[in-house]
């Protein structure tokens, strides 16, 4: 009887550190339940985007819905797709559009950090506001010539947009949708600048057009970027590291990446590709449908004319991301590339997403304040939406062009309140999702991600103002997530970021996984340990939990209390929280460990029994700490006294293996505490636990270890 539940699926709910994101009767992302519903209320009311005025638009989109992204009426039932064409036969036309002008702009340069005012916002026009007025809008055919100066928006069979999106080639595309249903793929090994393992797979039949993927992009120059991008671009770097070259075919390709070697010397350079990508991305579904808008407009008898350029909603781009910093960083680099005349709400963005101060010690390893440093909330979603010169922060969702948005922040919208049914139909278009720090989300919880994935691209419930006859056809036809990308960018693989991968990769123009190769992080430590891997056999990944405890209490807890008076400064560590209270009630209740004292560390636990567990191990009260992968992950204590470690799982992010063993261990001989080479590690593993193992033990042992006979395993 195992404690974990699905270990691919959802893991525990940490408690975190400074969130400040709190909503009642539902987890925090890295915290326990929070019931505090005069905080929730407060918090949601600042948090809310507001409703947006007519006035406020410049030059966007026709049919555009004005329920909030989170305020949103109760949806009656899913009506049959007939019914609703006919019933909203006579919405159509574009609504007349406002731009808001200030008496003291007019005539000159605008401010780019101009905030509308939140009456604005709201519609209300008042003796305050008397300032905003009306001004005609510029209409199709001078927006249209405006792009044709630009970069004359010329259709380019050879642009990846109109090949995966506006025009693919049809023999093709009904082949490999009827392979993607079948789920038959062509894999093959490629071998790119950059070190490690590259795998393709497109769904079969594989063309001669795939392999361009296979050619290298030296600079932005090579790229189809609209024109105001690729001089964005250039000024900041004008040609490609190692690294770019390798993952920009398949990125501006739109073939679907997973790529496992992010960190904190290559995220800028990741961030800024990723959000070239997605920006050239809009802005040509933007410009397509600002162009057939003027080619309605000039048709005299435009009944036969078909103009296929349109989702069901606006939204093209979902960010998920693991903290509000995470988002700050991601909008620089937008906001560097597009170089917009003026910033709406900016200042509000500020005030609630930028931290000010700095909150984090230097001695902390460099990973961990790339996370944690700055607004570590993690609990947000925020809508960005983009006209011909503005940025507007704070948009409603089904007026966005990105949605930016924390796991748990987007999973509450989408369920909703308990007065209100949830929505998701402003998900229903989704052209791309970007994933960064999904290692990250692992350690937070899993399962909001995946709530996410399921309420990807399904048909709406509700019209809001759309034109069917400009939505595209593989909308119509449910086929929207076999044209969707999907970007995941992660320090290393997990069990849960791979089966996502392999259940939601199901994009047309195929996905490649690209994973380093690990020299193991027994390598090189820094001082002389003895390192001994147990192998258990676990028959089954549902069994493996109780194989695992079956063999801790039958051959690990016997060398504790054989000798229990020479037992001290033992750590157990615990990689899951379903292990943690099934080890801890062992201890507290089986007569096996009546002898042991211990202590414990969680994710949970509170900051004042944190110190007291700790001072206690360190003078000898305890002579056993069990603590979990999760609070090193939040918290990196850096514990002392410690003698032995005891791996109850391998952890998932491979640095956690160095900072314990050379971290704990060659403090303790530092200190004059243990002598060297006295310490010792000894690690619990399965065939289940395959790609952890690969990261500590490395690459080329791992297959050895998991296959060989022998089940035992010692490094020195």
């Amino acid at each position: 009887m195992g404690f974990r539940g699905s270990r691919g699926g959802s893991r525990g709910v940490p408690r975190g550190r400074g969130a400040r994101g709190r909503r009642g009767g539902l987890m925090q992302g890295r915290g326990k339940p929070i019931f505090d519903s005069a905080r929730m209320a407060q918090t949601e009311a600042k948090e809310l985007p507001e409703p947006e005025s007519e006035s406020s638009e410049e030059e966007e989109i026709p049919r555009e819905d004005e329920s909030s992204d989170e305020e949103t009426e109760d949806i009656p039932a899913i009506r049959p797709y007939a019914a609703l064409v006919q019933s909203l036969a006579i919405e159509s036309g574009p609504h007349t559009k406002r731009r808001k002008l200030d008496h003291s702009q007019q005539g000159g340069d605008i401010d780019p950090k101009r905030d509308v005012p939140d009456d604005a916002e709201l519609g209300r026009v008042d003796a305050e506001n008397a300032d905003d007025v009306e001004e005609d809008e510029e209409g199709p055919g001078t927006a249209t010539d405006g792009l044709l100066q630009d970069d004359e928006d010329l259709e380019d069979a050879s642009d990846p947009f109109e090949s995966h999106f506006a025009a693919p080639e049809a023999d093709i595309l009904s082949q490999r949708l009827k392979s993607l249903r079948n789920n038959q793929w062509s894999t093959k090994k490629m071998v790119l600048p950059i070190d490690g393992k590259v795998v393709l797979s497109i769904p079969e039949p594989v063309d001669s057009t795939a392999s361009v993927t296979s050619s290298l992009i030296s600079g932005p120059e090579n790229l189809k970027l609209k024109h105001k991008l690729s001089g964005a671009f250039i000024k900041q770097q004008t040609s490609f590291d190692k690294l770019e070259r390798s993952i920009a075919p398949f990125i501006f390709n739109y073939q679907d990446v997973l790529f496992c070697s992010r960190h904190p010397g290559n995220a800028e350079s990741l961030r800024r590709l990723t959000c070239l990508h997605m920006v050239n991305h809009i802005f040509k579904t933007r410009d397509r449908v600002i162009k057939n808008n003027a080619r309605l407009a000039k048709e005299v008898d435009n009944t036969e004319l078909e103009l296929r350029d349109q989702g069901f909603t606006r939204p093209k781009v979902l960010m998920i991301l693991p903290t509000r910093e995470s988002c700050v960083r991601m909008i620089k680099v937008i906001t560097s590339l597009c170089e917009p005349e003026q910033q709406e709400n900016v200042k509000r963005f500020e005030d609630t997403y930028v931290e000010k101060t700095v909150n984090l010690s230097e001695d902390k390893p460099e990973d961990f304040r790339e996370l944690f440093a700055g607004n570590d909330d993690d609990m947000f979603r925020l809508g960005l939406k983009f006209t011909r010169k503005t940025i507007k922060y704070f948009s409603q969702f089904y007026n966005s062009d990105i949605i930016f948005a924390s796991p748990l922040g987007l999973r509450m919208a989408l369920e909703g309140k308990e007065d209100k049914k949830g929505d998701y139909d402003f998900l229903s278009s989704i052209e791309m999702v970007v994933v960064d720090q999904a290692d990250a989300l692992v350690m937070q919880r899993w399962e909001h991600v995946e709530f996410i994935f399921e309420h990807l691209n399904l048909q709406p419930r509700e019209a809001h103002g759309c034109d069917f006859s400009r939505v595209r056809n593989w909308y119509l036809d449910n086929n929207a997530k076999y044209f969707r990308q999907i970007i995941t960018l992660t320090a290393f693989n997990t069990t849960e970021i791979n089966t996502l991968f392999l259940k939601e990769s199901k994009n047309w123009t195929g996905k490649v996984k690209i994973s380093p190769n690990y020299s193991g992080a027994i390598q090189g430590l820094g001082l002389k340990v003895k390192q001994t891997f147990s192998r258990l056999g676990a028959p089954s990944f549902d069994a493996d939990p109780d194989s695992r405890f079956e063999y801790f209490t039958s051959a690990i807890i016997p060398t504790l209390t054989r000798r229990i008076k020479d037992t001290s400064g033992v750590v157990i560590f615990i990689p899951s929280y379903f292990d943690f209270p099934r080890i801890r009630n062992y201890f507290a209740t089986s007569p096996n460990t009546s002898g042991l004292s211990f202590a414990s560390i969680s994710e949970y636990t509170p900051v004042r029994d944190v110190a007291r567990a700790r001072s206690h191990f360190l003078s000898g009260r305890h002579s056993i700490l069990l603590y979990t992968e999760r609070a090193h992950h939040f918290r990196r204590y850096r514990l002392q006294g410690v003698k032995k470690i005891i791996m109850y799982g391998l952890p998932d992010n491979p640095i956690f293996y160095k900072e314990m063993v050379e971290g704990y261990l060659g403090r303790s001989v530092q200190e004059g505490k243990l002598e060297p080479g006295q310490g010792s590690v000894r690690i619990i593993f399965s065939k289940w636990d395959l790609l952890k193992l690969e990261r500590v033990a490395g690459s080329e042992r791992v297959g050895k270890m998991i296959r060989d006979k022998g089940d035992t395993f010692d490094f020195l």
